[in-house]
């Protein structure tokens, strides 16, 4: 995409963001693919860090996550959810790597890896070890209460064991597997109806059907991730062996890796 360079050009991205976003979150049918999404998502945050006074209130960058949904209620995160940073670029992971090295006045740094679930973010809220809510990222500090939904998935325990803290919030990401994606499609064209996407847009669309026997019918599956209690382990490959002692699922082996 060329360089933006006049406020007319900014205010023309913008909206074009906007209506992304509304195909993507809303009605889980885009029409680009992420990596032409980010390249105007950065195009427009480019523009707004040269021109600070400029920017416009309704920025799809002023804002974390996919809409509030109507049919269900809204729960407080205990912890802000916040989305992760993206590059396509090697050379922007070199500098990241810089930086750590900086920060941390050394070199000899172990690194967790994972691979990084095509699917829609949950947090799962644990309370005396029993699942208590499960909540969308929404705007990243109020989200969907979509527990029912949830407990439709087969791999999610409904109680962790005894020795849990008392109030435990993990993240997770809710993904559909691409056999049962094209089973869905398969079924939805004999149906006349229209065809999901990709697999990630299938999943979020499922997680915010309305009756919870409609959703255990979509299979989906969860990989967990992180917990927001900073005390239970130090490091983030550590999070993943927790959470997996917990009898959460952390992927399949070689999912996370040490490095």
């Amino acid at each position: 995409m060329q360089e933006i360079l006049t406020q007319q050009d900014y205010i023309k991205l913008v909206n074009e963001l906007i209506e992304h976003d509304k195909l993507y979150y809303q009605e889980c049918k885009p029409v680009i693919s992420d990596y032409e999404y980010d390249l105007l998502l950065k195009a427009a945050q480019k523009y707004e860090k040269e021109h600070p006074d400029l920017v416009l209130p309704n920025s799809p960058t002023q804002r974390v996550g996919e809409s509030i949904s109507k049919g269900f209620e809204q729960g407080e995160h205990l912890t802000p959810m916040l989305s992760l940073a993206n590059t396509y670029s090697k050379e922007e992971i070199i500098d990241f790597i810089k930086r750590v090295h900086k920060l941390l006045n050394k070199t000899d740094i172990e690194f967790c890896t994972e691979l990084k679930m095509d699917g829609t973010a949950i947090s799962l809220r644990y309370e005396n070890g029993k699942l208590t809510k499960a909540l969308t990222r929404g705007n990243g500090i109020v989200g969907d209460d979509v527990t029912n939904n949830i407990k439709t998935i087969k791999n999610i325990p409904l109680q962790l064991p005894n020795d849990v803290p008392e109030l435990l919030e993990i993240r997770g990401e809710v993904f559909m597997h691409k056999k049962t994606f094209l089973e869905i499609n398969s079924l939805r064209e004999e149906m006349g109806l229209d065809l999901w996407a990709n697999p990630r847009n299938a999943a979020a669309g499922s997680l915010k059907l309305l009756d919870p026997k409609e959703v255990a019918k979509r299979k989906l599956d969860i990989v967990c991730y992180a917990i927001t209690d900073g005390e239970i382990v130090k490091t983030q490959y550590e999070t993943h062996l927790y959470l997996k002692s917990l009898g959460l699922s952390v992927g399949t082996e070689g999912h996370f890796q040490r490095c």
